[in-house]
């Protein structure tokens, strides 16, 4: 006859010095470093999921606006936009984006439709970076297992993400405890 050993065996005979504690802020910051390439910016991804999700923990598939509601990587990407204001790079696409509009533009333009133009490709192209840095930031915070996502929205003929549907991120009990006693 097949015996199986109990599963929880050993943590009911376990001493509490052997039982893991709750997490930490540096424990969040280590799991973080070994997977991330630039774990300052997913700390701060991760930290603003943690301030704006529910009682559950999750964030998504919109959130909340001043004026209407967006999807929540969009509602990331815009609050992190301000981050590189300075940055040489951003500078250079701004740079790039005015002289792009201006060399397509109608001699018989205004001024102020020119201005507009640029400021819209200028948020176009901000935001769509900005997107990607935030998923991969996302997908590194799943990687640390300090996160969960998953879609949600209408499927049209798709069989994963993507077709229409927007994510969801679900921060663990632990991860929100550690994030809620250091801030």
């Amino acid at each position: 006859m097949f015996h199986q050993a109990d599963l929880f065996d050993h943590i009911a005979s376990a001493s509490p010095a052997d039982v893991p504690s709750t997490v930490a802020l540096p424990d969040l910051v280590e799991r973080v470093s070994q997977v991330s390439k630039r774990p300052r910016y997913v700390l701060l991804v991760l930290n603003l999921i943690a301030k704006a999700a529910g009682e559950n923990g999750s964030l998504g598939p919109y959130v909340r606006s001043e004026t209407e509601q967006v999807p929540v990587r969009d509602w990331l990407c815009l609050a992190l936009a301000p981050l590189a204001n300075r940055d040489c790079r951003r500078t250079a696409m701004i740079a790039a984006v005015r002289s792009e509009v201006v060399a397509n533009a109608d001699a018989a333009e205004n001024a102020v439709v020119l201005a507009q133009q640029q400021d819209e490709e200028i948020e176009a192209r901000i935001l769509r970076s900005g997107r990607t840095n935030v998923s991969r930031a996302v997908s590194d915070l799943v990687r640390a297992g300090l996160l969960h996502r998953h879609y949600q929205g209408y499927r049209v003929d798709h069989h994963n993400r993507g077709a229409q549907r927007e994510a969801v991120y679900t921060i663990a009990p632990d991860v929100r405890s550690a994030l809620a006693n250091n801030c």
